[in-house]
């Protein structure tokens, strides 16, 4: 029994919705489903008919994306279109738990499960944290926040199609949401086993870095998750969002950045032969930690036992 993790799917587009259907069966393994699957409801309902067939335990977070309210378009789409155009915030997310119970995905609502194959055993803990626009530099405020970004002509699309209702701001959601999560995890923490702890968004601020768009960082989590690998005593923190496949050691503690990402983000993998299995990061048992660690930079997706450079 091994547990898998990717992120960020994005199936509405053509070759990704394709890839999916090119997973291989692990019917004795587990699959973490780390966020953006998609933004309809649909994508969903793809992402869970397919991996549940294919593994024994399928896990899934939220990312924005699957939060995102799209604008209407037809007056005769179907009824989760219609959904997809209707709900917002809190209650997108809720008709997304709706629909993982009907498969049976575990998520950041049910009880955390414990792990008993290789590399166990640990809690996997599933949480939902979004972000509160705090991994910016300590110059600027958070009322000069967007327009820090905008100064080089970044703005999420978040900020036209994630909606906090029923809170005020998406800063006070992020703000009930880690402190729902940070009790979980601390009662989690105290039955005395090492947690996985899987979140869409980075825990830490130092894990963000994409150079094309550096202030992107906004959306990007929240201050508040820092030290949540040492303080929860986690073995492995598995995240996405980010679209940089990466794996970091921190305090002893192994960083996963599981993306699969947009086409083109990928396509230098698909161009070596690598597809979406060999995408699929091993979480447990997982790499050891080297004797110097660093970052090991997975653009590739190489194996586990191997570096990209």
């Amino acid at each position: 029994m091994r547990l898998y993790a990717i992120a960020d799917l994005h199936l509405s587009y053509k070759q990704n919705r394709e890839a999916l259907d090119e997973l291989r069966p692990h019917l004795e393994d587990s699959l973490i489903l780390c966020g953006d699957v998609g933004e309809r409801l649909e994508h969903l309902a793809d992402a869970f008919r397919v991996t549940t067939k294919l593994f024994k335990q399928v896990f899934w977070v939220p990312g924005n994306h699957e939060l995102y309210t799209l604008p209407r378009r037809k007056p005769e789409e179907d009824s989760d279109k219609e959904l997809d155009q209707e709900l917002r915030g809190q209650f997108k997310y809720e008709e997304c738990i709706r629909m993982a119970n009907e498969w049976g995905v575990i998520t950041p609502e049910d009880e955390y499960v414990k792990w008993e194959g290789e590399g166990g055993p640990c809690l996997v803990c599933p949480i939902f944290t979004l972000y509160d626009y705090s991994f910016r530099p300590a110059h600027v405020s958070r009322e000069k926040a967007l327009d820090w970004a905008m100064e080089e002509n970044v703005y999420a699309t978040d900020e036209a199609l994630l909606h906090p209702d029923p809170y005020e701001t998406r800063d006070a959601w992020c703000e009930a949401l880690v402190a729902k999560s940070e009790e979980r995890l601390e009662a989690a923490a105290s039955r005395g086993i090492p947690l996985v702890i899987v979140n869409h968004w980075p825990l830490r601020e130092d894990l963000v870095n994409i150079p094309s768009v550096p202030r992107f960082s906004l959306w990007c989590g929240t201050k508040k998750t820092e030290d949540w690998h040492s303080r929860f005593k986690a073995t492995v923190v598995v995240t996405g969002h980010l679209h940089v496949r990466r794996t970091d050691w921190i305090d002893g503690v192994r960083f996963e950045e599981v993306s699969l990402g947009y086409p083109r983000q990928w396509q230098g993998a698909k161009d070596r032969g690598l597809g979406i299995n060999e995408l699929l990061r091993d979480i447990l048992p997982g790499m050891k930690e080297p004797e110097v660690s660093h970052t090991l930079w997975r653009q590739f997706g190489l194996p586990s036992d191997r570096t990209d450079g």
